[in-house]
């Protein structure tokens, strides 16, 4: 097994917890099946990566109120009251990161799909974000994971080897496009679940 020397953390889901349930339960009234229709139908997953790469969220939401424009005020919360989606820190994941930062024994960075536009938000809410060497934001970027481009111009950035890196995200598909790519992957589900998963890695905190 080759040394690991650098970690690369995700952010949302694994060290900051962002969920648009915390808004949209409310808007449907606790009716649940009612919010997925809505998050499977008109604000979808896809839909919300895209402003992730980039594109102006403004412009989305208008996009998407052309074609629903039966559900404009529910569209146009999505953005409007994303604040009230962002949660507090997985403060269980926040001590493994500075474990690692205080070791010195690595490298460590974050690789986010994150809006350029709501990003500072979180900058501001979150002191842990000022620990890392790199942050790499994904609308900044104009590209995002699971694209090549953007694990590909995080190891360039940072003088990262694939083969010595760890890469932490929550999402398989993300991991599946790491691993393509020769980085070691693992799949976030809990920071106790995280600690032991770093030990198959030699990584002890």
């Amino acid at each position: 097994m080759n040394k690991i020397d650098t970690i690369i953390f995700d952010l949302g889901g694994v060290l900051i917890d962002w969920n648009p349930e915390y808004v949209f339960l409310d808007v449907f009234n606790g009716d649940r099946k009612k919010m997925q229709w809505f998050f499977d139908t008109i604000c979808t997953s896809d839909w919300n990566e895209n402003q992730d790469a980039g594109y102006p969220m403004a412009q989305a939401t208008e996009d998407r109120i052309v074609l629903f424009p039966e559900y404009e005020k529910e569209i146009r919360q999505f953005y409007g009251r994303w604040v009230d989606m962002l949660g507090g820190p997985i403060t269980g994941t926040v001590d493994i990161l500075k474990k690692c930062i205080e070791s010195k024994d690595y490298k460590v960075i974050a690789l986010t799909n994150w809006s350029a536009e709501t990003f500072p938000i979180a900058q501001e809410r979150f002191d842990f974000l000022n620990w890392f060497e790199g942050i790499i934001v994904s609308g900044k970027e104009k590209t995002r994971k699971p694209f090549d481009d953007i694990y590909n111009l995080t190891l360039n950035r940072f003088n990262i080897k694939a083969e010595n890196a760890i890469f932490i995200d929550d999402n398989q598909r993300n991991i599946e496009a790491a691993n393509n790519l020769g980085i070691n992957g693992i799949r976030f589900e809990s920071p106790e679940r995280l600690l032991q998963q770093l030990k198959t890695f030699n990584i002890y905190l």
